[in-house]
């Protein structure tokens, strides 16, 4: 640690979830609900391109990034005063299905 009062620390906080899809189809429309939404901020033509990117994506990675809101992840550190949120950068992308032995122990605390 530093003596210098000033002097600003910075972390880098790295989660890793894999999720399974289970329904690519319903993901989509949840998605596609989401970005017709009157509230979302974007413009006909922004909707259309999210759409499609939506649509296109056969993974559901697209679809999911569009309903993950950035504050469910922030609040892994809200209740801790000492530090303050400076960036978050959330991606989504397809993976391999974790090892069966891996997601027992995972499941069962282990």
């Amino acid at each position: 640690m530093s003596d210098e009062p000033d002097t600003e620390r910075y972390l880098r906080i790295t989660v890793e979830l894999t999720v399974e899809v289970l329904d690519v189809d319903a993901l989509q429309a949840a998605a596609l609900a989401e970005i017709r939404h009157p509230e979302a901020d974007l413009d006909d033509n922004e909707r259309a391109e999210q759409a499609g990117l939506v649509t296109d994506d056969e993974t559901g990675a697209t679809a999911l990034q569009w309903l993950i809101e950035p504050d469910h992840v922030l609040h892994l550190i809200d209740h801790i005063a000492e530090v303050e949120p400076r960036e978050a950068v959330l991606g989504v992308e397809p993976a391999e299905a974790p090892e069966e032995d891996e997601h027992e122990h995972e499941h069962n605390g282990n």
